[in-house]
């Protein structure tokens, strides 16, 4: 038989109880938990998701004390572990919107691909000649592209979503690009530039930069600092250095706060905007004075 949800009367007794940092409760709270099992669960995972972010803190540290798998948990306690990765922050934030995401696969396209880029690299080769291989199988070969008829779709900033439908933002297309590249041996940059998102290559002297949205066509930094000042932002040589792992994940749930809010799907817009509230106020209590 099914465990019934906790009613009313309950939730509210927890949620008053739930912020309580005092060691008895916090371990009356927790055999409480653990006595009620899967509704309980359910109950704080749905404290996580909700508005109260104080509230939320202390619902995940009651999962990861019942040592309950949960994605939003899970991202969350990357957010604070400062050890940012890019694949490993990217596919964990996809799982708090896929939580059945098969992981393996998605590591195993990204590895056929770079196998793909191997195949076609012949030695010895520039950065140039690596980022236009990678770019043939990418846009020509596996077909990614930009998705300009639904720009705002959600799906576009997931990027397990990106590999399967092989459509993206700026921001998702660069960083299969850049997780492709890591896996062949060449190591490009994120750049996050104002209203736009590329991979940057300073490998090469000049650098270049490689636009993932327009099929791979590379840039030089005079023309990305014209775009800018033809799209009226006052263009800084500093636009064009390379974006912390940090600010690309909180880039990429505010992209998901607002295409979430734009169709309305208010949870998981207070979800992502929770994400980024998380991923700014652990920079700021760790960040050197």
């Amino acid at each position: 038989m099914e465990p019934e949800p906790l009613n009313e009367t309950l939730q509210g007794a927890f949620l008053a109880l739930l912020d309580d940092d005092s060691p008895p409760v916090r371990s009356a709270l927790a055999a409480a938990f653990t006595r009620q099992g899967r509704p309980a669960v359910e109950f704080l995972q749905s404290v996580v998701r909700g508005p109260d972010r104080l509230l939320a803190r202390h619902a995940a540290w009651f999962l990861q004390a019942m040592k309950c798998s949960d994605p939003v948990v899970e991202f969350t306690e990357f957010i604070r572990s400062l050890k940012y990765e890019l694949e490993t922050g990217a596919l964990l934030l996809s799982r708090t919107v896929s939580t059945d995401l098969d992981v393996g696969a998605c590591c195993a396209l990204l590895d056929e691909m770079a196998g793909r880029c191997r195949e076609l690299m012949v030695e010895p080769s520039s950065p140039r000649d690596q980022c236009q291989v990678i770019s043939r199988v990418l846009f020509h070969e596996y077909g990614f592209r930009g998705n300009v008829e639904a720009y705002t779709d959600p799906r576009n900033s997931l990027l397990d979503q990106v590999l399967q439908r092989r459509k993206g933002l700026p921001l998702t297309l660069s960083i299969v690009y850049l997780l492709v590249a890591q896996r062949v041996g060449l190591t490009l940059e994120p750049i996050g530039l104002p209203g736009h998102f590329l991979v940057g290559c300073f490998l090469a002297d000049p650098p270049f930069f490689v636009d993932a949205f327009a099929q791979g066509v590379c840039r030089t930094p005079a023309e990305l600092l014209l775009m800018l000042k033809r799209g009226n932002v006052a263009p800084r040589i500093s636009d064009l250095a390379p974006t912390p792992v940090r600010e690309v994940l909180c880039r990429c749930c505010r992209n998901l706060q607002h295409h979430y809010a734009a169709a309305q799907d208010f949870p998981r817009a207070r979800l992502f905007a929770g994400f980024v509230e998380e991923l700014e106020v652990t920079y700021e209590r760790h960040a050197p004075s």
